[in-house]
């Protein structure tokens, strides 16, 4: 056997393919990770999850390992709260990490993760930061939303109605000129002071199972429509159950990971798509 290594995991069902990589020799082009992450032409994800050494991408960080981060449509993004997650499983599982807590980069900056006995893993998000208000438009009905920042965008609008109802198979209108290079749309519910239920169509992926930055979101916009701007909720979305605190200047995002598969790409295949 002598193919490119894979595994696939998810972290509440937002699913990734890893590539391990760690001294940064893959071509990883955006074709190729559309096709990896296509469900017929390729294993299927919602992105890719290349794992490098920070020294091979000359990256700044205090991390040994950088999460190199790319959507299903093979843009680049700057960082994924359940990508983490699974990509620190793997890190301590295949003894790559002897720690059970450490550090890792993203694009948003250093990530510090700790991974608890039941295999469940806490990621330091940093700032969820308000940046203002916008609009969003799914099906004809507009949504007002608070925008956040966590590393990247998100607009969040409370729903009065079921989340469940909304049809999220096409991408949702939003205002470019105040996401000029897309936003993640999270809509909730609001279940009590400290649980809320979300849908989120992803920049770049359309509507997943589960987004983790977008939950972080979610709960700070939650807490800042209450006059507040720390607390701890329960974030129920299709793929299960994450808990996130909100504080000054910092957040945590806790939720399961697991690795479901591993194997080998066929090079030819591969070779084809560069």
């Amino acid at each position: 056997m002598g193919g490119i290594e894979f595994l696939k995991g998810h972290g509440t069902q937002n699913d990734f393919v890893l590539l391990p990589d760690p001294d940064g020799r893959l071509e990883l082009t955006e074709a190729r990770v559309a096709a990896l992450c296509d469900r017929q032409r390729g294993l299927g994800a919602d992105g890719v999850l290349r794992i490098v050494r920070s020294a091979a991408l000359d990256v700044e960080s205090q991390g040994e390992w950088f999460m190199d981060y790319r959507n299903a449509d093979g843009s680049i993004a700057e960082m994924c709260g359940n990508g983490v997650r699974v990509f620190v499983r793997h890190l301590v599982d295949s003894g790559l990490v002897s720690e059970r807590e450490f550090v890792i980069g993203t694009r948003a900056g250093d990530r510090p993760v700790r991974m608890h006995a039941d295999g469940s893993v806490t990621v330091q998000m940093g700032p969820a930061a308000i940046t203002g208000t916008s609009v969003t438009v799914v099906a004809g009905k507009p949504f007002s939303g608070v925008a956040v920042n966590v590393g990247n965008p998100h607009l969040v609008s409370v729903v009065d109605d079921d989340v469940d109802v909304l049809d999220l198979r096409d991408q949702p209108d939003f205002d470019s000129d105040v996401f000029p290079d897309g936003v993640n749309l999270e809509f909730i519910n609001l279940l009590g002071d400290d649980a809320l239920k979300m849908r989120v169509h992803e920049r770049g992926v359309g509507e997943t199972r589960s987004c983790g930055t977008g939950t972080v979101a979610a709960v700070a916009a939650a807490l800042h429509l209450a006059g507040t701007d720390t607390g701890e909720a329960t974030v129920d979305i299709p793929g299960g159950r994450v808990v996130v605190e909100i504080r000054r200047g910092g957040s945590t995002l806790t939720g399961p990971a697991e690795i479901v598969a591993r194997g080998e790409l066929d090079e030819t295949w591969w070779a084809g798509l560069g």
